[in-house]
């Protein structure tokens, strides 16, 4: 993984690495966020993080690794290692925080989340903040726009499918979460700053 830095290179080989265990069989159930508080729930505290290394399909794992390709190298760059650990890491806890709370308000199936998305969102949050004016092409429909607009676009996007509790599945109040802890600690990093 040529000029990648080595926590994002480390998030994509843990992520794909997790993806072939959960292939060959390995049961890793219990490592995907549960629903607290149901009969059926297998809820357990180490869930806010383990299940972002989690992934539904290779569609799934494709196009979240594909981002963090993308977004994580320059955020890492920009940040240094160690905070663009803890912003990941926040991003991915507050996507956590943000399904169990929204979902148990809305009174949605207790089924488990999987997914990097989170901290993906997480992470466009930031490159769009940090690089606004990059372009960046979206894969369907490949319309060119900077990361602003992509970034402003995903969030809408994300919100109306959330609200309306369209495409079912998908966990949209997560990525949403995701860019929440994202802006949290980009305020914390502001304040300690100055």
């Amino acid at each position: 993984m040529l000029g990648l830095p080595p926590v994002t290179q480390w998030l994509l080989i843990a992520n794909v690495g997790v993806y072939f265990m959960e292939m060959s069989g390995m049961g890793l159930g219990a490592f995907a966020l549960w629903p607290p508080g149901s009969f059926e729930s297998r809820f357990e505290p180490w869930q806010v993080v383990t299940y972002s290394f989690l992934h539904a399909n290779p569609a799934h794992l494709f196009f979240n690794m594909l981002a963090l390709y993308m977004f994580g190298g320059d955020i890492e760059r920009l940040f240094g290692a160690r905070f663009y650990a803890l912003y990941y890491s926040a991003a991915v806890v507050m996507a956590a925080i943000c399904h169990l709370v929204i979902t148990a308000w809305m009174g949605a199936a207790p089924v488990p989340m999987v997914g990097a998305s989170g901290g993906i969102y997480g992470l466009l949050l930031a490159y769009g903040l940090y690089f606004p004016q990059r372009r960046v092409m979206l894969l369907f429909p490949p319309i060119p726009m900077p990361a602003r607009i992509f970034v402003i676009v995903f969030a809408l996007l994300e919100l109306v499918l959330g609200v309306t509790q369209t495409n079912a599945g998908v966990a949209h109040f997560a990525h949403l979460g995701g860019m929440l802890g994202g802006w949290l600690m980009i305020l914390y990093r502001r304040h300690i700053r100055r």
